[in-house]
């Protein structure tokens, strides 16, 4: 259940009542400077867990002191790298292991929640994240946790699992477990100002592919429909009003909540061939995450079209967010669903062309490979073969501008 800590934003169920899950979503401005009143439920010994950046702007200050002014001892990590290996995470836990910590509070973007997750797997079960690398390998409960995010794009806060690479071939290892869902997932409009504008585009478009893969791929079910559906809806109508004014926090709280609910549905489901083709560019390329997946996805939103049940769920995303009048047939609605994809890449000023991310045409064939071997191009909705990622690929540029039929 979402529970709405202020007026800026109606009250609104974020998990169904026949969907019970062992999880708080809370909303509000400011809400994030209540930590210390929520975490008193979880424990005495808090780690919190953010980067540099998030210090800077002043954040997780302002936690820490909520926190301790609830009577909780803090530790804090600010060393969270981007794109966190197991090293990484292993070296973070190493150095609290001795620190009778009972809960973990993860601050900041992907990478921070995705250490936080991680380091909460090394504390309580030991070993590396190889170790996880699946779902369900804990043997021990992990312990309690509070995500506070703050970019909307990832879903971070809404998902059992921690994406960590591994050191020796930059793959990234899907660590599952469900315990490792965040107990409590505050969402505070106000921790996303300090976004610079290339992560707040980069972010918002990931969540718009979490978004429409999820609605599509072949674990989709009726909840993680009603999620995707809703996340698509708020960040197709609110994206670009963030873009174009920072301050509107109302849209902003949108776009917070469009990501939450696309973790929501990933996490009741899967992603597809996007996120299969972009994790390659990243590992091999080191495109950030966002630009990757955005490169890709008009590809296979054309691709997965050809399937006319998931032709159909475009055409109803496209319809319920407003992008298609209401009697719009299936094939137009989809060119509005995906020109409005194109056009909202082009708005957010990331790359459009392989060659924007250093990547050549003879690049392309061991790309597709790696693609092929990604866990997520299994959930696809239509079979992709090393091939079929290939044309994918080779179609990228063809998308730079409006695709018309």
């Amino acid at each position: 259940m979402l529970e709405s800590l202020d007026q800026t934003f109606p009250d609104t169920q974020f998990y169904s009542p026949d969907d019970p899950v062992d999880q708080e979503v809370l909303y509000g401005l400011g809400c994030s400077q209540r930590a210390g009143e929520f975490a008193t439920r979880l424990g005495s010994h808090a780690l919190v867990v953010t980067d540099s950046g998030i210090m800077a702007a002043g954040h997780p200050q302002k936690i820490l002191k909520s926190l301790q002014s609830a009577g909780i001892q803090t530790h804090l990590f600010d060393g969270v790298m981007e794109n966190p290996t197991d090293t990484s995470v292993q070296g973070c836990a190493a150095k609290f292991k001795s620190d009778k910590i009972d809960f973990i509070v993860g601050v900041g973007g992907g990478s921070s929640l995705d250490t936080a997750k991680g380091v909460n797997f090394i504390l309580t079960n030991g070993g590396s994240m190889n170790d996880y690398w699946g779902v369900g390998k804990a043997t021990i409960p992990l312990l309690p946790m509070i995500a506070i995010p703050t970019t909307g794009g990832t879903g971070s806060e809404c998902q059992s699992y921690a994406l960590i690479s591994n050191d020796s071939n930059h793959r990234k290892m899907a660590c599952g477990d469900p315990s490792a869902l965040p107990k409590i997932t505050l969402l505070d409009p106000e921790l996303t100002c300090s976004q610079p504008f290339s992560v707040c585009a980069a972010t918002g478009m990931d969540a718009l592919a979490h978004a429409l893969e999820s609605a599509v791929c072949t674990r989709r079910n009726a909840s993680s429909h009603r999620h995707a559906k809703q996340s698509f809806c708020l960040l197709a109508q609110n994206l670009e009003r963030v873009w174009m004014d920072p301050d509107n926090l109302e849209a902003r709280g949108k776009v917070l909540l469009g990501a939450a609910h696309a973790g929501a549905a990933i996490e009741k489901s899967m992603l597809g061939a996007a996120h299969a083709l972009a994790n390659p560019l990243t590992a091999r390329k080191g495109t950030i995450h966002g630009q990757a997946v955005s490169l890709v996805l008009p590809g296979v939103l054309d691709f997965n079209k050809e399937g006319a049940d998931i032709l159909s769920i475009y055409a109803e995303l496209a319809r319920d967010a407003g992008l298609a009048p209401s009697g719009c047939g299936n094939e137009e609605s989809f060119h509005l669903l995906l020109n409005k994809i194109i056009n909202l890449r082009q708005q957010a000023r990331l790359p459009e062309r392989l060659s924007q991310v250093h990547c050549k045409l003879e690049d392309l064939t061991s790309l597709a490979l790696e693609a092929s071997e990604q866990w997520t191009a299994s959930f696809n909705p239509l079979p992709v073969q090393k091939d079929d990622l290939l044309a994918i690929y080779q179609s990228v540029d063809s998308y730079s501008v409006q695709k018309t039929r």
